[in-house]
This record gives C-alpha cells, sequence and structure tokens, in this order.
C-alpha cells in the first residue's frame, strides 16, 4: 500500500438532500477493489436521482459517477490492475461475474451491479473505493478533466450511435444539442455519417455545424419532420434531450426501417402502423461495459472527439451541479479535486 493521508475531503448528500462537504477516513480496498486518487470527476443529470432526503443517522451518498483517477491501493483477488494505473469508473459500478446475465456475457444487465454514486460512493471526493471489474483504462495522453464526461455522457452517445445498426452515409439525427447532444455530433460525424442537428432556435446551429453538423433544423421556426423527408427521411434519430412527445413527433421524419435511439427518460408514444407497416424500432442505450468504454476513449483520442467543459474545485461542487442542473453549463461540469 501506498503511503496516504489519514482523512480525505469529499461531498455528500446531506440529510436534507442538500450537498455538503465532509471529512471521510481513509479505509484500505476490500478483496476485488481498488482505491483511486481522484483526479476528476464530471456533474451529471442522473446524479441529482440521489439527492434525496435521508435520516441523520445515515452516511450521506458521495455522488459521481465520471471518475478518473490514479489506483494507490489494491486490495486481495487484483491481479489486472497495481499502483500507478490511470484508470476510470462510469455508471455501472462493476458486474459480479456471476448472475445469469454475466454468465450469458451481458454485463450491463448484471443483477449485482451498483450505479457508481447512487448505491456506492462516487467521485465528488478526493479518493474513491472501486470494484476492480468496473474499471477502465485510461489512454495516455488524454487529460484526466477531458477524459470524465466520456465515460458516462460519451460512452452513451458513442454505443447509441453504434447500437443503431448505421452504416457510413446514413442520414443520423441528434436531438438536443446539450452534454448529450453535443458529443452525439462528433460521434456520429467522425462515424461518416450524414449527420442532422435538431434543436429549438437558432443559437447553436453555428456551433452545431463546427461540432459536425452537416445539416441544422431549427423545430421553432421549421417543420422538423418535412426537413427530415426532404432529405429522404433519418435512419436513425439520436433523442438526447429529455422530451418524449418531441421525440415521437419526430418518427415521422424517419426513413422506412428507420430506428429511434432514445437516450433520455421520458416515455415516447408510437403507432402500430410505424411498427407494422414501416417497420420502424424504437430502441434505448444505458451507458456500456468497461471494454465498450476503452474502445470509445481510444475512439475518441483518435478522432478528436472532445467534451466542452467547464471546471471547478470540488469545494464548488453544489454551484457546479445548480449550473449543470440549470442548463446553463456548456456543456459539461467537471470538479477537480
Amino acid at each position: 500500500m501506498s503511503s496516504a493521508p489519514s482523512t480525505y475531503r469529499a461531498v455528500q448528500v446531506a440529510a436534507d438532500g442538500s450537498l455538503e462537504p465532509t471529512h471521510r477516513q481513509l479505509t484500505d480496498p476490500t478483496r476485488g477493489h481498488v482505491r483511486l486518487r481522484v483526479e476528476a470527476c464530471g456533474v451529471c443529470h442522473t446524479d441529482a436521482y440521489g439527492f434525496q432526503p435521508h435520516p441523520e443517522t445515515e452516511q450521506g451518498r458521495v455522488p459521481g459517477h465520471e471518475v478518473v483517477g490514479v489506483i494507490d491501493a489494491v486490495g486481495e483477488g487484483v491481479t489486472r490492475w497495481a499502483v500507478g494505473d490511470r484508470v476510470g469508473v462510469g455508471f455501472l459500478a462493476g458486474h459480479c461475474g456471476e448472475c445469469v446475465s454475466c454468465r450469458r456475457g451481458d454485463f450491463v444487465t448484471c443483477k449485482d451491479q451498483p450505479k457508481t454514486g447512487l448505491e456506492v460512493d462516487g467521485g465528488y471526493a478526493e479518493y474513491m473505493i472501486a470494484r476492480q471489474t468496473g474499471l477502465v483504462a485510461i489512454p495516455d495522453g488524454m487529460p484526466s478533466a477531458d477524459v470524465a464526461p466520456l465515460l458516462c455522457a460519451g460512452l452513451t452517445t458513442y454505443n447509441g450511435v453504434l447500437n443503431s445498426s448505421v452504416r457510413p452515409g446514413s442520414v443520423v439525427g441528434i436531438l438536443g444539442i446539450g452534454g448529450l447532444g453535443h458529443l452525439g455530433l462528433q460521434y456520429a460525424d467522425k462515424m461518416g455519417m450524414h449527420v442532422v442537428a435538431l434543436a429549438r432556435g437558432t443559437d447553436k446551429e453555428k456551433l452545431a455545424r463546427e461540432l459536425g453538423a452537416d445539416e441544422y433544423i431549427d423545430s421553432s421556426g421549421t417543420d422538423a419532420v418535412a426537413a427530415l423527408n426532404e432529405l429522404g427521411g433519418a435512419d436513425v434519430i439520436v433523442a438526447t434531450a429529455s422530451s418524449g412527445d418531441v421525440a415521437s413527433g419526430l418518427i415521422a421524419g424517419l426513413a422506412d426501417h428507420g430506428r429511434l435511439m432514445i437516450l433520455g427518460a421520458s416515455p415516447v408514444t408510437v403507432g402500430p402502423d410505424d411498427l407494422k407497416d414501416r417497420g420502424i424500432r424504437i430502441l434505448g442505450s444505458l451507458t456500456g461495459t468497461p471494454i465498450q468504454n476503452e474502445d470509445n476513449l481510444a475512439f475518441a483520442r483518435r478522432q478528436g472527439v472532445k467534451a466542452l467543459i467547464e471546471e471547478r474545485p470540488l469545494d464548488e461542487a453544489p454551484a457546479a451541479v445548480d449550473r449543470m442542473l440549470s442548463g446553463k453549463a456548456r456543456f459539461r461540469m467537471v470538479l477537480v479535486p
């Protein structure tokens, strides 16, 4: 074990559901786990699901699931990783390897896999403990603050495009130009797609085109469905925005056998004629496995995919979260302890 302080700073969920600074006792990792010295942690909308009141007698959870750090201690049974390795931890905190899903190789739906920052402590801290099966190797030459958002927002959009069964030249619509969407534009462009940005207003058009959009559709001033159909219909629409009604309304702008890939959380509605007569498919994607995340980071490094970030020190975590929730962040907040 390397030398380390006896306590460390963290930000936890207080009894009233707010965020509060705290100091924790530093503990050694248990079997199958490692300890990270955190270098950066992204702030994600999903973090807010954990900002709930809890009894005063319970210790608050430390949020954060876009974590990059350096291993400074390893527990028994850890052979793949060593002290000094720079690694990441995403939303899925590590599969068990024993449940039915794991035995079938489906690690995303593992039945014994906690959610980082919601069910186990995350990265709003100077140190954290992580399960070895959830670790992602970080390529050299990528700054930790740049990598952090790619571990969740990046992987979600990367897999969202890939899992849509697209091919180079496919018409791919990215709905919403925010924390996920600004990455989705880059991934789809670098994968060789004909990229259509869909948003309200024209204020993001210049940026969208700089990030890879070939077309920009302002849904507040244009009939978005008609505009998509003028392009022959979208082969895929990746819905990064949270409005299910908006996503549902764009189904008519899909080409026959087109796909609507849902990354947000709101319900969508589709008619039976679209499913039966036009072969439309509604899909969803939830992050991915650690090895897929390594593929994602390798692709991002080679192709120059990069999150637009605002960095804040750890003690400004509440303000960073507020800025993220307000929609004012451009586009991902990152805490740097």
